[in-house]
């Protein structure tokens, strides 16, 4: 195991801990023959699948990240012969829709992700809070009151 990053360094401790699990479950899909499936894909993939074709904004929002990264992931997808992009109603709007290869791999992805939530429950259990839990808290926590709220009453100075 590569050496932890300092206690103080929590962006990079969150990085690191992301990196491990994400890779883990890479891992799992390259065993598969899938090497070009990221774990970031299958939300995507599971809304898409639940509520049919939709603008990338929409997508964003369903999956809970900023229009920015849902284009970069769509992108990602497209490359990998996972999604198409059609025109919306109006040129602002790019309409995502499954393709053929991604249906087909769904028996696959669903498979891994029913036991990736089993194997995050049992992580859990090792864990003095669910990671999850955890995970909401801080962002219950920051959107109170901001971290950079929180450096300024910590006594740095204001920028001239």
């Amino acid at each position: 195991m590569t050496e932890l990053p300092d206690r103080e360094a929590v962006g990079t401790l969150l990085r690191h801990v992301l990196e491990v699990l994400d890779g883990d479950v890479a891992a799992v899909y390259a065993e598969r023959g899938l090497a070009d499936y990221r774990p970031r894909f299958s939300p995507p993939l599971r809304v898409l699948v639940a509520d049919g074709p939709l603008p990338i904004r929409d997508l964003a929002r369903r999956v809970g990240v900023t229009h920015s990264a849902a284009s970069q992931t769509v992108a990602q997808m497209a490359r990998a012969g996972l999604v198409e992009l059609a025109p919306g109603a109006d040129a602002r709007h790019r309409i995502v829709h499954l393709t053929d290869r991604a249906r087909e791999l769904l028996p696959v992805i669903e498979a891994e992700w029913a036991a990736t939530t089993a194997a995050l429950r049992d992580l859990d259990a090792e864990l003095p809070v669910p990671l999850a839990d955890l995970l909401r808290a801080v962002l219950a926590a920051v959107d109170r009151r901001p971290l950079r709220r929180r450096i300024a009453d910590a006594g740095l100075p204001p920028p001239r």
